[in-house]
């Protein structure tokens, strides 16, 4: 690691942009000053001038598929694009072959990480319909959260009985994260779809199907129970406008013991887009309308929403290109979720501050994540150096993803990922991912 100077960085952070050095030291944030001289024995002196330097992102949704759907993606090959995409730190879902349903399994994907991950980690321990046991012996130092699906998943995971919800959110000694979507209400849309539209039914029906009354009636529940029983709650990917409306407007994220997470695929994408995209951007919950992704935007503007993730989950070009009822759920992100929220603030959605604050201090806050999210001094040296006037296009031959595909082909991105620190050491430079490095598990200030 060393000692490495970066010189004249623009580096937007807590609100503000600002021209500084910043010396990183054995993996840390050493010193932040207007000059730091340049005359001692660095290891590396970085010119950079003209690019951004941010924190590092922290991801707090992606599923890498391993174990058991490594036919898919893998932790090496995801966190590999992760680090590419400026991403130095993710949380990764239990919805694996087997479910992560026991410590066990918790800690086998814990060491295969420590092996094998790029980029730094934390996995969610999982709940179904009957290992609460196994929920209350997650340690809220060093697991992220509990993952509850009150929504369809893989495997033995749906939470569907109400006296195990209300088991968990009583009891869960950390952050209950939900899928939130009423697999009652879908079940009856799909039928009626089905019926409607027989062999014709496609992705432009998957909004209809994963309605917005079967997120919002998901979501309204989880808050009614994480309000009776003074849960940590955290609600991931809001999919529609009216599910903003349940969360109050400008209050300090310090305050709030209930949170809420955008994706980027909706901030971005609408169901105009199914026309062209089909299964290509088929998502659990669906992407809606374009006035939901307007709310969504706005949400994230006035803090009603409280993070930006990804929800990466890759499938293979085969399944993604069979029919809608049989292509899987998910597309891969982790690459292009910057560039994707760069393009936003090219466009005057979002600005730089706000796409800092939503991708990294704010999920370091919620998650009470030790020394990262955050360009301070004492702080791991996670950190993305980005140039907002360097454009690319995404084709095949620069995808790191395993899938070897994306959504976004063909599509013309603003801004770079120019160069990405993991624990002091650059993981991604020049194009190039740098093979030995290896991120650290996460821990948490609780």
């Amino acid at each position: 690691m060393g000692r490495i100077l970066i010189k004249g960085a623009t580096i937007v952070n807590e609100g503000t942009s600002y021209i500084s050095d910043i010396l990183l030291v054995n993996g840390f944030i050493d010193k932040i000053s207007t000059v730091i001289e340049s005359e001692h024995d660095y290891t590396e002196v970085i010119n950079a001038a003209g690019p951004h330097l941010l924190p590092g992102l922290i991801d707090d949704q992606v599923h890498f598929r391993e174990p058991g759907l490594t036919h898919k993606a893998d932790i090496y090959t995801e966190s590999r694009a992760t680090a590419a995409g400026g991403i130095t730190s993710f949380m990764e879902m239990p919805n694996t072959v087997p479910n992560t349903l026991n410590q066990f399994l918790l800690e086998e994907k814990y060491q295969l990480a420590a092996e094998v991950s790029a980029v730094n980690y934390s996995f969610f321990m999982g709940a179904s319909n009957d290992n609460l046991s196994e929920v209350l012996y997650t340690n809220p130092k060093n697991v992220c959260g509990v993952k509850v699906f009150m929504g369809s998943s893989t495997g033995n995971m749906l939470v569907d009985k109400r006296a195990t919800l209300e088991g968990i959110f009583r009891e869960s000694p950390t952050i209950v994260a939900t899928h939130c979507e009423d697999e009652a209400t879908i079940a009856v849309n799909a039928a009626h779809y089905a019926a409607l539209f027989g062999d014709k039914l496609n992705a432009s029906h998957h909004p209809l199907i994963r309605s917005a009354e079967a997120c919002y009636q998901s979501s309204s529940f989880a808050i009614e129970l994480a309000s009776k029983h003074n849960t940590r709650l955290h609600i991931l990917h809001m999919a529609t406008g009216v599910e903003t409306e349940l969360f109050s407007k400008n209050t300090p994220l310090a305050e709030k013991k209930i949170t809420a997470e955008a994706c980027i695929h909706h901030l971005w994408f609408s169901d105009a887009d199914y026309e062209f995209k089909g299964n290509f951007i088929k998502w659990n919950p669906a992407i809606k309308t374009s006035a939901d992704r307007e709310m969504i935007r706005q949400a994230v503007n006035e803090n009603r929403i409280d993070v930006i993730a990804t929800d990466h989950a890759p499938h293979t070009l085969d399944e993604k290109m069979g029919v809608y009822t049989k292509a899987p759920s998910g597309c891969p992100l982790v690459q292009h979720a910057l560039p994707a929220l760069l393009d936003r603030y090219h466009a005057g959605v979002f600005n730089l501050e706000k796409i800092v604050e939503k991708t990294s201090h704010n999920v370091a806050t919620l998650f009470q994540i030790n020394r990262r999210g955050n360009i301070r001094e004492g702080y791991f040296a996670d950190l993305v150096l980005v140039d907002l006037n360097k454009s690319f296009t995404v084709s095949r031959n620069n995808i790191f993803y395993k899938c070897g595909w994306s959504p976004f082909e063909g599509h013309t991105f603003l801004s770079s990922v120019i160069a990405t620190t993991v624990n002091g050491t650059w993981v991604w430079k020049d194009g190039v991912v740098v093979d030995n490095v290896r991120g650290e598990r996460l821990t948490f200030n609780r």
